[in-house]
């Protein structure tokens, strides 16, 4: 059994399991503040740490990520312990998103939301991430910065991404949504813009 937390909504209309970022877990900031403000919009929301984070919590000692196909194994194994009589989706922030979209098609999930998607490595525009991108047969959402190193509004539009696949751009923002002061947006204003942004996908898929 592996250990997650859940944000229980109200009168829950459909389940979003959460995965984490490279570098920070499930009790980040930015995870804590959108499996709030997605319980809000009845939505439960399932977080969990994989394998590498929680052994990093428990020694106080950052370790890299993963490779690829161990971070799905245990994906899999948290979704196969959901219960599934809600709708599900999954998705996550940055690699988690990632994750997230390569195991949707082979899931149950009925659609995934990307909260920063790391297209490429930042500086290495050639080092794409997008192949199973452009075959996708289910739908999903990127919340994207458009400023995001990981790609810009510029890069993505150069992509022969999936009609499936939807892009929905944060002004200003960076990969961790965050816009320059100068802006007039604030990274408040654009982490509740990405929590109505997936409750309104999720509802409108169910």
């Amino acid at each position: 059994m592996i250990k997650t937390l859940v944000n229980k909504a109200h009168n829950p209309i459909a389940t979003f399991v959460f995965a984490h970022g490279a570098g920070a877990g499930q009790n980040s900031e930015f995870m804590q503040l959108v499996a709030e403000g997605l319980a809000k919009h009845n939505i439960n929301v399932v977080r969990f740490n994989f394998a590498y984070m929680q052994l990093a919590e428990d020694l106080g000692k950052r370790r890299p990520p993963d490779r690829a196909d161990k971070l799905l194994l245990h994906f899999k194994m948290v979704l196969s312990e959901i219960d599934d009589r809600l709708p599900i989706f999954v998705g996550g922030k940055s690699m988690g998103g990632r994750m997230a979209s390569m195991l949707l098609q082979e899931s149950t999930a009925l659609g995934c939301i990307c909260m920063g998607y790391p297209f490429h490595p930042p500086g290495k525009p050639e080092k794409l991430r997008t192949e199973h991108l452009l075959a996708m047969n289910k739908p999903v959402l990127i919340l994207q910065g458009e400023r995001d190193t990981f790609g810009t509004r510029e890069d993505i539009a150069t992509y022969d991404l999936s009609a499936q696949v939807q892009v929905s751009y944060l002004p200003d923002g960076d990969h961790s949504f965050k816009p320059r002061k100068t802006s007039g947006y604030s990274l408040d204003g654009h982490i509740n813009l990405a929590i109505t942004q997936t409750a309104e996908f999720i509802k409108s898929h169910i």
